[in-house]
């Protein structure tokens, strides 16, 4: 089967005979798919009214459980983005009126970032379908193929992550 990446590794065999580029056929295509599975989620987010890295601070915070806050630092940890992001995405969600800054109870000095209402309500509508989203991607895959890349895709990352 020939794509995009074998066309290029192909002209590069001709040009540079002597590398192996081999692990082109790997990065090239995980590369490529990276920028199509993002287009897939992003649809979802747009949907609600959301940007990628709002919808990770919703994810975030929805999933640290009732009463569903955390302090600024450790969103941005979460989330891994530096802080200085991390306040513009907050900004932008206070604006839209999803989330909320505070002063932590019985400490003052503490802010914490808490869902509100709306932003409880929003995330778990927005988190539903994008559950179901990747359902519909993955399924493309079948069972076996999805077990054996989680997998190695768990190997891979481990020796970054690690």
């Amino acid at each position: 089967m020939t794509d995009r990446v074998a066309s290029i590794q192909a002209e590069w065999a001709a040009e540079r005979p002597d590398l192996d580029v081999s692990p082109q056929g790997i990065i090239g295509r995980l590369h490529r798919l990276a920028g199509y599975l993002t287009g897939e989620l992003l649809t979802v987010y747009e949907r609600h009214g959301l940007g990628e890295g709002e919808f990770d601070v919703l994810a975030t915070l929805r999933r640290a459980g009732a009463p569903y806050e955390r302090a600024p630092g450790e969103l941005a940890e979460h989330t891994m983005v530096t802080t200085g992001a991390m306040t513009k995405r907050l900004d932008r969600l206070v604006e839209a009126g999803l989330v909320e800054r505070r002063t932590a109870e019985g400490d003052g000095r503490r802010r914490i970032v808490a869902l509100t209402p709306a932003g409880l309500a929003l995330i778990d509508v927005a988190f539903t379908e994008h559950m179901a989203n990747e359902r519909r991607v993955v399924d493309e895959l079948t069972g076996e193929d999805r077990v054996a890349l989680e997998g190695i895709l768990q190997r891979w990352i481990a020796v970054y992550e690690d």
